[in-house]
This record gives C-alpha cells, structure tokens and sequence, in this order.
C-alpha cells in the first residue's frame, strides 16, 4: 500500500522556523523525484520545491528561495522541508509528491502550516 505521510505542521509565529518530514512506503522511493506544494486558503496548489532522486539539483519557487530547504535521507524513505524566516503568505497546506517516469504519482494527505503572530 503506497502511503506518504506528512509531518512537523502547526502553529509558528511570522519570523519562526519549523521542519516538515514526508515519510514514503509501499513504492521505491529513491527512484522518485520528491517535491513539496503549498495550498494557500482560497487558492490553488502551487510547487515549492523540488529535489532530484540523489539529492541535487533543487529547485525552489521564488517565493521561498533563500528561506526553506528540501532535502532527502533515501535510506529512511523520507523527504524534509526546512522553513526559515517563516510570513504570513506561508500559511497554508502543505502537500508531499512523488512523481517518477512512466508510473503513477503519488500524493501525501497534506499538514497544515499557520503562521500568525
């Protein structure tokens, strides 16, 4: 059964950090392309970031470059999101994605990030 389970969402203030986990099962995750979407309240999903099957190239909305981080432990199945210098306009739901060639996608049930002061 494939499963991506997020986690490491809540509750920060504008300014303030927090670290998402994206735990994979049920598929070979070293072979998947890894991003990370954001849905904001009243708007689409949107891509944040996205890190290659080793680990580099990264890419990064220009929204978030310079402040959030994505990276990969394959050994532990397991995709993270570092967030820094987190505002306002973060806020929203953040979505794990597994995509690879010529397989289906997957798609974790998402964690809720709320940045208020």
């Amino acid at each position: 059964q494939v499963q991506l389970v997020e986690s490491g969402g809540g509750l920060v203030q504008p300014g303030g950090s927090l670290r998402l986990s994206c735990t994979a099962s049920g598929f070979p995750f070293s072979y998947y392309e890894m991003s990370w979407y954001r849905q904001a309240p009243g708007k689409g999903r949107e891509l944040i970031a996205r890190i290659s099957t080793s680990g580099r190239p990264t890419r990064y909305a220009d929204a978030v470059k310079g402040r959030f981080t994505i990276s990969r432990d394959n050994a532990a199945n397991t995709v993270y999101l570092q967030m820094n210098r987190l505002n306002l306009e973060d806020t929203g739901v953040y979505y794990c994605y597994a995509q690879s060639e010529d397989v289906p996608d997957h798609w974790g049930q998402g964690t809720q990030v709320t940045v208020s002061s």
